[in-house]
């Protein structure tokens, strides 16, 4: 396996989020933690970590501010309250990029023909064998943060997960939506409350 490439501002946005929605139809895969010691009921209002993991460079792009976008429609459909002076939680996202190979086998199946001298004539056999076959692709992680802002501490991060594929700048835009959407129905809390919702 090749060592994973982090891409700066904007090549990073350009290219991770690219793979947020994958080519199958199910979309990407989707993976969560969270800190079982803290207190969801705490957590009312958020704003957006500074600067963003995917902001480094120090200005944005139009797949960054669309997360953000996205983000802040996920966050206020559970009730939570944009609050950039006194947040009770920071969002941050960021997205990575690492080459991957994949080795398979497929089985195949051929004909192989004899000369019988007794028979004066020739036998077809059927012959079974695997194929190995390599594929080379690239596979790009979007990473969504929630940090507790009085603590700076991690207390929920979700990622999704897929390959990337070339897209034109709307699809770039809709993907990023869609995985943030899936993202965020893995998040199981509502402002103010530490009891979980059912998972979806």
């Amino acid at each position: 396996m090749r060592p994973p490439r982090h891409f700066p501002g904007p090549l990073l946005a350009g290219l991770a989020i690219v793979v947020l929605l994958a080519s199958c139809a199910t979309g990407p895969r989707v993976r969560t933690d969270a800190d079982p010691a803290a207190d969801f009921s705490k957590y009312v209002t958020y704003a957006f970590y500074e600067p963003l993991a995917m902001e480094q460079s120090g200005y944005t792009t139009y797949l960054s501010d669309r997360i953000k976008t996205s983000v802040r429609r996920e966050m206020e459909a559970r009730g939570y309250r944009f609050d950039p002076d006194d947040p009770d939680l920071r969002v941050n996202f960021q997205g990575i990029i690492r080459e991957r190979t994949d080795v398979y086998s497929v089985p195949r199946s051929d004909t192989q023909y004899f000369y019988s001298y007794r028979a004066r004539r020739y036998f077809a056999v059927p012959v079974w064998y695997d194929e190995t076959r390599v594929n080379d692709y690239t596979e790009g992680t979007l990473t969504v943060d929630l940090v507790d802002a009085e603590r700076n501490h991690l207390v929920w991060t979700g990622d999704a997960i897929g390959r990337v594929t070339q897209r034109t700048p709307q699809e770039r835009v809709q993907a990023a939506d869609a995985a943030i959407a899936a993202i965020f129905m893995q998040y199981p809390y509502t402002a103010g409350s530490a009891q979980p919702r059912q998972a979806q």
